[in-house]
């Protein structure tokens, strides 16, 4: 069995092509290039036509599938082979798996783009329109794209350069980078989403509170610099004990020891929040009257708390179901242009996962295994900063919120 495929962009200098070959004899396939035009000068992009040959069909079809993550697309212009499923939350057996990238469908000869674009998802066609929808998500009789043909996938030109020559400290997730110009590249792009009109979309675990750097969250959040925050049961607990009784897990924030009875007071904090109703319910009743999530409802920001198995508690605006906290993320990725991820490892995953390629992601953690991970899991436009979580969120503020320097 053979397929035709094909390629563009600035193949050579970015490793992209030398990758695309790699990844098909390790599928233990063989292959032919039939045509190869190389750009001349540095703004052309070249272009690359080979066919791929397997024995097995079922392989053949998982390596086109494979490196269409690449850009690689059928080189024949077919429509998109439509199933319908035969029961919900089920999707036909050989269902096209999509990625974060740019994708479209041939539907009617006519290419239709899939929206919004979300890794390992499928395809759904109905009126005319192509949508991505989580295996959970999908009901009986709606036709699903199958195979790959009739897809085409577009990868950011600025993902196709992770292959450069060598650099010294050219990784995406150096401690060693300066890092006061990292954060000053950070609120630049937060500036220019913002006056596009686009959301920053901010991720992040209870090492904010428990640096200290509680404070310095707010101050962006009142700037109109939050647009959205995703985290979990932890960041909100810990923040609204931090508001009521000074502590982090029972540890005075301004001295940094422990006081009496201070392991009680996240639980105490998540009831008094469950006796008012919600954490919108406490501002609203004086009972809350800082923080961050004070901060939140105050700015009219939405947030997705989702929890875990380990929560205390939990608060009553944590959702304990996992797929409808999942589609709740879903539902406020709604024009985001930007994502901050710091200390959060899982949530910073999660929320990668549902993000489309076009969309900048910057991790920062003091652990480089977090940004690493990320990238694995396939949000290659992952950038890392390697420093304290306090650090960071102090020096941002002072980047983005006037007279930050001067408050603290």
């Amino acid at each position: 069995m053979s397929e035709t495929v094909e390629i563009r962009g600035h193949l050579i200098d970015s490793g992209v092509l030398s990758g695309v070959l790699d990844a098909i004899r390790e599928y233990g396939a063989d292959y032919t290039i039939d045509r190869f035009d190389v750009g001349k000068d540095q703004p052309d992009a070249s272009y690359a036509r080979l066919t791929v040959r397997h024995d097995d069909a079922a392989t053949l079809a998982r390596l086109l599938g494979t490196l269409q993550g690449a850009g690689v697309n059928l080189a024949e212009a077919a429509d998109a082979l439509l199933r319908p499923t035969d029961g919900d939350g089920v999707f036909p057996e050989d269902f096209y798996s999509t990625t974060n990238l740019e994708t479209s469908v041939r539907l009617g000869g006519r290419w239709v783009p899939v929206e919004p674009p979300e890794m390992d998802c499928g395809i759904v066609v109905a009126d005319g329109r192509a949508r991505t929808v989580a295996v959970s998500d999908v009901r009986a009789g709606e036709l699903v794209v199958c195979g790959a043909r009739g897809v085409r996938v577009e990868v950011p030109q600025q993902l196709r350069s992770s292959a450069e020559a060598f650099e010294f400290m050219n990784s995406v997730v150096s401690s060693e980078k300066p890092q006061a110009l990292l954060v000053r590249q950070v609120a630049d792009e937060v500036r220019a989403v913002k006056a596009r009109g686009e959301r920053v979309l901010w991720v992040a675990g209870p090492a904010v509170v428990h640096t200290g750097a509680a404070p310095a969250m707010v101050a962006l959040v009142e700037a109109g610099f939050v647009d959205v925050l995703f985290a979990g049961n932890a960041l909100a607990t810990h923040d609204i004990e931090s508001a009521l009784y000074g502590t982090s897990l029972g540890v005075d924030l301004t001295r940094g020891a422990g006081v009496d009875h201070g392991h009680e007071h996240h639980i105490r904090a998540i009831n008094r929040i469950r006796r008012a109703g919600s954490i919108a319910a406490a501002v609203e009743q004086g009972v809350l009257t800082g923080g961050v999530m004070h901060a939140l409802v105050r700015q009219g920001a939405p947030y997705v708390l989702v929890g875990s198995v380990r929560d205390d508690g939990p608060l009553p605006d944590v959702l304990t179901d996992v797929v409808e906290g999942q589609r709740a993320m879903r539902r406020e990725l709604h024009d985001v242009g930007v994502a901050v991820m710091v200390a959060t490892m899982l949530h910073s995953v999660a929320t990668g996962n549902l993000l489309p390629a076009r969309v900048p992601l910057f991790c920062v953690d003091i652990n480089p295994a977090t940004v690493t991970k990320l990238s694995d899991r396939g949000s290659s436009q992952a950038q890392g900063i390697v420093t304290d979580i306090g650090l960071f969120l102090e020096t941002l503020a002072g980047e983005l919120v006037p007279g930050w320097d001067a408050q603290r």
